[in-house]
């Protein structure tokens, strides 16, 4: 469940959505880099409106995204028949990735869309496309450089798609991502500096999923050596700190290997590890 409610379609999404079917169309072929997110799932069921069997899905494999999300993207591919290539994509392997620098998502990003570049050659396919819309460009968001490097188009953002268009456009379009909860890497939930490793994603793996499965809506799990910092919807406060569920979250947390678990007094918000940058 999304932190805002969704408005119902006006007739400027719907025309917007209509210029997005026919910008996809002249690019003839797209292969999409497919998170399963709210915007790619959005941006792949449009390609696949317009373009047909001459779209692509491509997602990635690796220990950075959680496997329900891999289980949901292929799910939706199947449902919509629409053919998916995953490929293994180890961050960790990157020089310098794990030392977590401020560009850290530049990297990660080259690397990945420099393998889908491969991929969309192996298959003919003559333009690929990600995600990113209009309220990206609010945030630090390093990896949008090497999109424009390798010349990767970005559909909803040339357009002017903001995130509430998208998800009240996939409402109307009864896609199930349309009320998901946002989602970036895990690796984001590392401070600046601080050694990435498998052991610690997969702290914060199992600690979000714990959060989930308990029903709160929006989450982030940050990680601050062996302190947790959660970070949910302000509403939703008296719920983790009732007696019932604060013990559960504490009791679990410590034994995925968190020292100490604490809540943030802010709430939840998108790059929360970017306050600390100067810009």
């Amino acid at each position: 469940m999304i932190e805002n409610p969704v408005k119902e379609v006006t007739a400027e999404q719907l025309k917007k959505y209509d210029d997005l079917k026919d910008l996809l169309k002249e690019y003839g072929s797209v292969a999409v880099a497919f998170s399963s997110g709210v915007d790619s799932t959005f941006l792949l069921y449009a390609a696949k409106e317009a373009l047909g069997d001459r779209v692509i899905a491509v997602s990635a494999k690796s220990c950075s995204f959680p496997e329900r999300e891999l289980t949901e993207a292929k799910e939706f591919c199947r449902t919509h028949q629409i053919r998916q290539i995953i490929f293994e994509s180890e961050e960790l392997e990157i020089e310098g990735f794990s030392q977590n620098p401020k560009n850290r998502c530049y990297l990660c990003k080259r690397e990945l869309f420099e393998k889908i570049i491969k991929i969309a050659a192996n298959e003919g396919i003559s333009v690929i496309a990600e995600g990113s819309n209009l309220d990206d460009d609010g945030d630090y968001r390093p990896g949008l450089q090497a999109v424009a490097e390798l010349g990767i188009k970005s559909p909803l953002r040339s357009l002017g798609f903001t995130k509430e268009d998208i998800r009240a456009l996939s409402r109307h379009l009864g896609l199930p991502t349309w009320d998901k909860q946002s989602f970036a890497c895990l690796s984001s939930r590392f401070v600046y500096g601080e050694t990435i490793s498998k052991e610690k994603l997969g702290m914060v793996d199992k600690a979000e999923q714990l959060l989930l499965d308990l029903g709160f809506h929006q989450v982030r799990v940050r990680i601050h050596g062996t302190m947790a910092r959660i970070e949910i919807l302000p509403e939703e406060f008296p719920k983790l700190i009732s007696d019932e569920v604060r013990n559960q979250v504490t009791s679990a947390f410590r034994s995925y290997g968190f020292t100490y678990i604490t809540m943030d007094l802010i709430g939840y918000r998108t790059g929360s590890m970017n306050e600390v940058i100067e810009k």
